[in-house]
C-alpha cells in the first residue's frame, strides 16, 4: 500500500513546518508567560493574545481549517492527506489552534457539516469556521460509567416547540473559555425505545441559555489547560428550541460514530508529533549529559530506548495512515476496527516515549522546565478521551472474533 504524499501535501508540509518554526515554537514561552500572569491576576480563562496573533498569521498564510475534507468549508484534504500536517501541529501544545484545527472544535464542526440543518450551520458552523467562537462537547457524566454511552442519564424531553434538558456533565473541554458559545449535548430522549442505541439524541445548547451552569474547573494532573480547560457542568431545566435537535430524536449514537471517528484519528495524528518531539529532545539531551564517565547517549539502556522509540513511533504512524486510508476509501463505519486500534496504540506509544525522554532529562523533567510533564499528562488523558482503552480493545476483539464465528457456523 502506497502512503507516499502527493506534491500538494508535500508543499503543505513544508509550509506548515515553516510556520511552526518561525511562529509557533518561539511563541510557546510567551504563551506560558501570558497564562502565568493571568493566573496571578486571578483569571486564566481569557484568550491568549499570542495565540490570537498566530491565528491571524495562519489565516493570512492560507493555512486555515486544514482538517475539513469538504472543500466548501476547508482545504479539501482527505484524512490521509491531513495526517502529516496534523502530526506537525501536534509537536506543540499550542500548535493546533493557530490553524483552527484544535479539539473539540474540529469534531463539532465536522458534526455540523454532516448533520446540521442549513439554519444550524449558518448560526454556528460559520463562526466556528471563522475562528470567532469556540465550542464544547457535553457527553461524559460523573454519575455513570460513560465508557458505555447507553448509561447516560441526562434527559432531553420534548415540551411543545422546545426541548427541556436536565443533567450533569463533566470533562466538557472549553466550557471555561469565554469564547465558548455553543455546546453539543448528548442525552436520553427516548428511554423506552426497544433498541438501546436509539434512546439518545444530540442537541445544540447555547452556553448562555438559562439553567446552564459551569460548576467547577477540572485540572488534569494538576494542569488547568487554560484558557480552554475542562469543566463540570449542570443543566437544570434548560429550554432550547426543538429546531436545535441534530438529525432527529434517537439518532445520537449515529452522530457519535460519525463524529468520534475523525476526532479519534486527529488525536492520534497529534500524538505522533508529540512523541517525535520527545524523541528529538531525548537524543539531544543524551549528548549533553555525562553519567559514570560517558555520555548518556553512549549508555546501552539509552540506545535501546531510542531504538525502541523510533520503532514504536513508525509503527503507530503506519497504523494511523492505514486507518486514514480506509476511512477515505470505505468510510468511517467500515474503518472502525482500524480507528479503535490506533486509539489504543497512539496514546500508549506517546506515554512510553515521553516517559523515556523524561528519564534522560532527569529530575527536571517532572517540573515545567522542559514541557515533558505536561506532554505526558495530556497524552495519558487521551487514553480516556473518546473512549478508554478497554472499550476499544473489546471492540477490536469482538470484530476479530466475529470472523471466526462466521467460519464456525
Amino acid at each position: 500500500m502506497d502512503f507516499s504524499h502527493t506534491g500538494k501535501v508535500k508543499a503543505l508540509q513544508k509550509r506548515v513546518s515553516a510556520f511552526m518554526e518561525e511562529h509557533v515554537y518561539p511563541a510557546e514561552a510567551r504563551f506560558e508567560a501570558e497564562m502565568d500572569a493571568a493566573r496571578k491576576a486571578g483569571n486564566p480563562w481569557q484568550p491568549a493574545l499570542v495565540v490570537e496573533e498566530l491565528k491571524a498569521k495562519a489565516r493570512t498564510a492560507d493555512l486555515w481549517n486544514l482538517f475539513l475534507p469538504e472543500s466548501k468549508y476547508g482545504a479539501g484534504l482527505t484524512n490521509l492527506e491531513y495526517a502529516p500536517l496534523c502530526e506537525i501541529m501536534g509537536r506543540s501544545h499550542i500548535g493546533a489552534e493557530p490553524f483552527n484545527c484544535s479539539a473539540p472544535d474540529t469534531g463539532n464542526m465536522e458534526t455540523l457539516v454532516r448533520y446540521a440543518t442549513p439554519a444550524q450551520r449558518e448560526q454556528w458552523l460559520q463562526p466556528l469556521l471563522d475562528g470567532t467562537i469556540r465550542s464544547g462537547f457535553a457527553m461524559t457524566e460523573p454519575g455513570v460509567a460513560s465508557s458505555d454511552a447507553t448509561n447516560i442519564e441526562a434527559r432531553i424531553e420534548r415540551d411543545g416547540d422546545h426541548y427541556v434538558i436536565n443533567g450533569r456533565k463533566w470533562w466538557v473541554s472549553g466550557a471555561n473559555d469565554p469564547r465558548c458559545k455553543i455546546l453539543i449535548f448528548m442525552g436520553k430522549s427516548n428511554p423506552d425505545h426497544a433498541d438501546r442505541h436509539h434512546r439518545q439524541s444530540m442537541i445544540l445548547v447555547p452556553i448562555d441559555t438559562p439553567g446552564v451552569q459551569v460548576l467547577r474547573h477540572l485540572p488534569v494532573f494538576g494542569y488547568d489547560d487554560a484558557p480552554h480547560g475542562h469543566a463540570e457542568m449542570l443543566f437544570e431545566n434548560v429550554r432550547v428550541p426543538a429546531t436545535n435537535i441534530l438529525l432527529g430524536e434517537g439518532r445520537g449514537f449515529e452522530i457519535a460514530q460519525g463524529r468520534l471517528g475523525p476526532g479519534r484519528i486527529h488525536h492520534c495524528m497529534r500524538l505522533i508529533g508529540r512523541a517525535e518531539r520527545a524523541l528529538e529532545m531525548m537524543c539531544r539531551r543524551s549528548f549533553n549529559r555525562v553519567a559514570f564517565g560517558k555520555k548518556v547517549a553512549d549508555q546501552g539502556v539509552t540506545r535501546e530506548r531510542i531504538a525502541n522509540a523510533r520503532i514504536m513511533i513508525d509503527q503507530t504512524r503506519f497504523l494511523v495512515l492505514n486507518a486514514a486510508h480506509k476511512m477515505d476509501s470505505v468510510g468511517n463505519k467500515q474503518a472502525r476496527q482500524e480507528i479503535a486500534m490506533i486509539k489504543v496504540a497512539a496514546p500508549n506509544m506517546a506515554c512510553q516515549v515521553i516517559d523515556w525522554a523524561m528519564q534522560v532529562h532527569g529530575g527536571g523533567s517532572v517540573s515545567d522546565d522542559f514541557g515533558l510533564a505536561h506532554a505526558y499528562a495530556s497524552s495519558r488523558s487521551l487514553r480516556f478521551v473518546d473512549g478508554p482503552d478497554e472499550v476499544h480493545r473489546n471492540a477490536i476483539a469482538k470484530m476479530e472474533l466475529e470472523r471466526y464465528l462466521e467460519r464456525e457456523q
